[in-house]
């Protein structure tokens, strides 16, 4: 009843977007082209979205996906330049296809519509979504979530048409950021990745709440090891992208570890520590003795400017002054932290802050940083599987049966790498068969689907068609099951003889069949089966 309320409610207040587009667009100096293609992705979004929503169920509302859109243009984006692949134009961004500018409120881009619609998304984002208290990953994490949010919101515009559901990986940015972030989308729900992403209260800590909450859905353990390989995959995909990113944290790692090594010998740790101190102490008070003394301030003007070039030297002892000062309390904090390194407590969270460091930063030196990638993507996914395997547990009603069935038939077609979708990853063929046998046993005991044989083997053969169409309706999927007689020969007595073959033809709600071979239909009992030969039937009740 609140859904049709909610419904009726959207029909009767229902936006004009193109109209307010167009009046942003009216106080903007774009090209004529430029507001051109800006109206039609708002009109093709219009278009796509039902599908978008039937398909994926995990989505934003519509005046959320495009009021953000038209937001963005109205107050991130000052100028947009679209522009011809290998003109002089172009020698702007490069090798790239689009250069976003945050500061500027510029996009540069190709003249594709996805393309601009990928600037729009990132020019929106935050680059730190991570508190800075979570190192490393408080940049390469946020990086990882943000390429994969933009991503996600060029989809519906991507991969729909009003009419059908088509994904190209080569269309796609990049497929590992698109395939972790469709995985977290799944796991605690798109309003909350959207609300993370678009966080205004610096207060919260939203990795914070993101471990909490995956410990309350799925368990603290899924939880602790999913956040582990996805900050592990984050900082793997951030040095292979950036080769600049490697050499900081290598350079740093080597820091760390001469620093862990030198606090292993505590005495002489303290011994260390200790003459810091004197010499900080020391410069110190000479810092204010100086500025305290006017004879011996003049004396410190002249010897600075004696060592420095014309276009650094100190205009005044003013000046001076006050960098003396500047200096003196960068030396007190540094004196602070000493202090604090001495303190038996504050030296094990010290050491404890080397550790993770050094935890991190081991990764900048792998060898192979495809197969590190390739590995923990595959560790994630079989996780995310167990994730699913809970939520079908918990699933407790017919509609939210059908819910899930048409999420994970949307998980099965995203694109694993350039070659595969996810269903078809032999790595993951055996969690795949196994997670959609408990699909459909769930599903035959919540009454959403028919059982078309006693015989789980069978049963399956038959109804995991459902997983591996692209039919915008999987409750329109009608089947048939084919016996037909084929011709072989004896090897003993070389005779003709016939056998019985089973097949099993999908037809789409346009009556377009497809008929693919059972592989098990050499143990199949036909007094099990709960269906008819050459009978279209619908496996939904």
């Amino acid at each position: 009843m609140q859904k049709k309320n909610e419904n009726l409610l959207e029909k009767l207040v229902k936006r004009d977007y193109n109209n307010e587009l167009e009046k942003i667009l009216e106080k903007k100096t774009y090209s004529e082209n430029v507001k051109s293609i800006l109206l039609s992705i708002l009109y093709k979004l219009e278009i796509s979205y039902k599908d978008y929503k039937h398909i994926k169920k995990e989505v934003l509302k519509k005046e959320e996906l495009i009021g953000n859109i038209i937001k963005v243009i109205k107050n991130n984006c000052d100028e947009i330049k679209l522009i011809k692949p290998n003109s002089k134009e172009s020698e702007i961004i490069g090798n790239r296809t689009f250069l976003v500018e945050k500061k500027k409120k510029r996009i540069i881009c190709y003249n594709i519509e996805r393309k601009l619609l990928y600037c729009l998304a990132k020019i929106s984002k935050k680059n730190r979504i991570i508190k800075d208290n979570y190192y490393v990953i408080n940049k390469t994490l946020s990086n990882l979530i943000n390429v994969g949010a933009c991503i996600n919101e060029v989809e519906p515009l991507r991969d729909f048409n009003g009419y059908s559901w088509t994904t190209i990986p080569k269309e796609i940015e990049s497929i590992t950021h698109n395939l972790i972030y469709q995985n977290l989308v799944f796991l605690v729900g798109n309003d909350f990745m959207n609300k993370w992403i678009y966080n205004k209260e610096s207060i919260m800590d939203y990795m914070q709440i993101f471990k909490e909450k995956l410990e309350k859905l799925y368990g603290k353990e899924i939880a602790e090891k999913l956040i582990e390989l996805l900050e592990e995959i984050s900082i793997y995909i951030e040095i292979k992208f950036d080769k600049k990113a490697r050499e900081k944290m290598l350079n740093e790692k080597e820091k760390v570890e001469d620093e862990l090594i030198k606090i292993q010998d505590s005495e002489k740790f303290v011994e260390k520590i200790t003459e810091e101190k004197r010499i900080i102490t020391e410069e110190i008070r000479l810092i204010d003795e100086t500025i305290n003394n006017k004879h011996l301030l003049e004396q410190e003007y002249e010897r600075r400017n004696e060592l420095l070039p014309l276009e650094e030297k100190i205009f005044s002892m003013r000046i001076l002054s006050k960098m003396m000062i500047e200096e003196r309390n960068e030396k007190l904090q540094k004196l602070e932290k000493l202090n604090n390194m001495l303190n038996p407590q504050k030296f094990v969270k010290y050491k404890k802050e080397l550790e993770t460091k050094i935890k991190y930063l081991k990764f900048s030196d792998s060898n192979d940083i495809d197969k590190e990638i390739e590995e923990l993507k595959l560790k994630i996914q079989k996780l995310f599987i167990k994730c699913f395997d809970i939520k079908i547990e918990k699933c407790n009603s017919k509609q939210e049966m059908i819910k899930l069935m048409y999420e994970f038939r949307y998980y099965l077609m995203i694109p694993y790498n350039n070659k595969n979708n996810i269903l078809e990853e032999k790595n993951l063929q055996k969690e795949i068969e196994e997670e959609i046998k408990k699909v459909l046993e769930k599903a035959h005991k919540l009454k959403v689907i028919e059982e078309f044989s006693k015989q789980e083997e069978i049963n399956y053969e038959l109804l995991k068609v459902i997983f591996q169409n692209r039919n915008l309706n999987i409750e329109d999927i009608e089947i048939k099951l084919i016996r037909q007689k084929e011709k072989n020969v004896s090897n003993k007595e070389n005779k003709n003889i016939q056998n019985e073959e089973y097949y099993v033809q999908v037809f789409d709600g346009n009556g377009i069949g497809e008929k693919r071979k059972l592989k098990n239909s050499d143990v199949m009992n036909k007094k099990d089966l709960a269906i008819r030969f050459n009978v279209k039937v619908k496996p939904f009740c």
